[in-house]
């Protein structure tokens, strides 16, 4: 049995390829060989992983989204002997959520024996609200068997909403045993942390690849080394990963 693990959310520049890129490097860590996916039509950012192996599925015919192209999505998920990483973007999220929904692929992957487990994103600042309501539209329109996991991304600012903090917010409460993890993104000083691990997603490295990276001072390393160990701490208890 593979799972699929699909990280969807209709709200841009949230972070959801980081989110992919965690999860095959967690993965890879513990010796496997996840296959890699990026079905964004426009930012292509996971493909830029020379070290994940990532491959780009082409779903545009000239400028417009081709729907029926997710089928070879579908072969490759169906004859898959590892776990699989889709990264989605938001110029493909509604059309491959529909794609999804309408074909009762979440019930058909049941039945070959894989699971589904659907990745969003959560982030502060004006894209709290957003973010929210996505997350509460996802767990509506998909069936009961479909698990998720929610990451909780601070970089635009804190996750509050009223003094509540996500786990006091009505969309969650009301669909807790959906979720089967929150994962927590370090908020990160920008002077040192967080310039690091920004420096390292521009460069399109991975952890293992930046930390041995001799070019980088000591300390960059060291502090790289500290974000990947919260990440990957975290990510060992969801027993779903």
């Amino acid at each position: 049995m593979a799972k699929v693990h699909m990280v969807l959310q209709g709200k841009g520049g949230v972070g959801k390829s980081f989110i992919a890129a965690m999860l095959a490097q967690f993965k890879m860590s513990k010796g496997q060989t996840p296959t890699c996916i990026d079905t964004d039509p426009v930012n292509a950012t996971l493909n830029g992983y020379q070290h994940l192996n990532v491959t780009k599925l082409d779903i545009l015919d000239g400028d417009e989204i081709n729907s029926r192209h997710f089928d070879e999505l579908i072969e490759m998920i169906a004859t898959a002997d590892t776990d699989i990483i889709v990264d989605n973007g938001a110029s493909s999220f509604v059309p491959l959520s529909h794609y999804l929904i309408t074909n009762n692929v979440p019930a058909m992957l049941k039945d070959m024996g894989h699971e589904l487990i659907i990745h969003t994103v959560i982030t502060g600042g004006q894209a709290l609200v957003d973010t929210v309501a996505g997350f509460g539209q996802l767990v509506q329109q998909y069936p009961d068997e479909t698990v998720f996991v929610v990451w909780l991304n601070p970089f635009w600012g804190p996750i509050e909403n009223g003094g509540k903090n996500f786990e006091q917010m009505k969309a969650y409460i009301t669909h807790k045993s959906r979720v089967a993890a929150i994962i927590k993104i370090p908020g990160l000083k920008e002077e040192t942390f967080g310039r690091d691990l920004s420096d390292m997603l521009q460069d399109k490295l991975t952890f293992a690849e930046a930390i041995a990276t001799e070019a980088n001072t000591i300390m960059t390393r060291q502090r790289l080394k500290i974000i990947q160990k919260q990440l990957f701490e975290q990510m060992e208890t969801a027993a779903v990963l």
